[in-house]
């Protein structure tokens, strides 16, 4: 059958035998439609190309399907200026976009400064422009409890990635210490004891896990707390760069790097090279995130792969059960009791650590 040029969903009902309200609730994925009558409609809207009005959605069902996800606005707009990109935004958008299409939601990204005093302003037009049935809050905007009270004013339900401590709706997270300390007792293995962390900004929570994951992994290993050196790159290329230029030139230039994000571990590669100190031979580098530029790196990185994409989409999931009324009432402002979502992280060793030079 040909596409109409303005199906509607009176057009579906007949084409699939059933109701105008059973085609509303197949598309709006509401509750008690057998499979077989869900296949009928779905494969009618398929093959007349029906496509939902949203607006129309939204008045029926009380509902948006938005699922808003926001993210740090300084550091994305210098990336994205800088020619750069944005591996962790790419890694969000899949995540997200792809859970929230199978539901028949959509993500809606915004950028947020990481300011607290200037985010709740800037979150609450957004909240009011589009009022969205979930928000995903990224680090840093994960730790602002501002953001959390707005939230449980407008009952709308939260996700955080980074965090679980069973504040929000829902918390999605790795370990991030564990992680830390995993690189770490790698790096030990290979007989490495002068080792450097170049820690991303201070505001995120999960810098501050990861350093602290660092220092128990040497505590373990028995050695003095000055074998750890701990540098702040701020998640940036030139910053780190700095950083790592003071540990290499200084009286105990450290034999391995563990650096809080790629583009810092970039950093690292580079004034190695600069400096025509061979890797791994005499430095070894082990990065966090694991973006899909670390393969093209010379030589490619170690590094903690983070699941960014299957935390965000584990987080649209979940809200967009809120939504549906799947997993209990919208937000009340009281402590919710959380979902707690722990995602695994992997090592991957690649060509950027090996033993210490003699």
């Amino acid at each position: 059958m040909g596409k109409r040029t303005s199906v509607t969903i009176e057009h579906v009902a007949q084409a699939a035998g059933v109701s105008r309200q059973t085609v509303s609730r197949v598309i709006n994925r509401g509750p008690n439609v057998k499979p077989a009558m869900r296949e009928r409609v779905e494969s009618a809207v398929e093959e007349l190309g029906y496509v939902p009005n949203l607006s129309a959605r939204r008045m029926g069902g009380g509902k948006s399907f938005l699922i808003l996800a926001i993210n740090d606005r300084q550091r994305t707009l210098e990336n994205w200026q800088a020619g750069r990109g944005n591996d962790w935004v790419d890694q969000m958008l899949y995540g997200g976009m792809t859970e929230c299409e199978k539901h028949g939601f959509h993500l809606v990204f915004e950028l947020i400064d990481a300011d607290p005093q200037l985010a709740p302003r800037q979150l609450s037009r957004v909240l009011s422009s589009l009022r969205p049935d979930g928000v995903v809050l990224t680090p840093p905007h994960s730790d602002n409890l501002q953001l959390l009270e707005l939230l449980a004013d407008r009952q709308i339900p939260c996700a955080r990635i980074g965090k679980d401590d069973g504040s929000s709706q829902v918390d999605i997270f790795m370990d991030e210490a564990g992680a830390a300390g995993e690189a770490t007792r790698h790096l030990l293995a290979h007989g490495h004891r002068q080792i450097a962390f170049v820690a991303g900004a201070p505001e995120y929570g999960n810098s501050r896990k990861r350093i602290e994951g660092f220092r128990a992994a040497l505590a373990d290993a028995g050695l003095p707390e000055n074998a750890g050196l701990v540098a702040n790159g701020d998640f940036r290329f030139d910053t780190a760069a700095g950083e790592i230029a003071r540990l290499l030139d200084g009286s105990a230039p450290p034999s391995a790097i563990i650096a809080d994000n790629d583009e810092m571990a970039f950093a690292a590669l580079h004034l190695a090279d600069q400096r025509s100190i061979c890797v791994p031979g005499q430095l070894s580098v082990i990065s966090f995130e694991d973006t899909p530029g670390v393969r093209f790196s010379v030589p490619p990185l170690t590094a903690i792969r983070q699941p960014t994409a299957e935390m965000i989409g584990k987080a649209c999931e979940r809200l967009i059960a809120i939504a549906n009324g799947a997993a209990g009432a919208l937000w009340t402002g009281e402590s919710p009791g959380s979902d707690r979502f722990e995602m695994p992280y992997r090592l991957i060793n690649r060509a950027t650590t090996g033993p210490r030079a003699a």
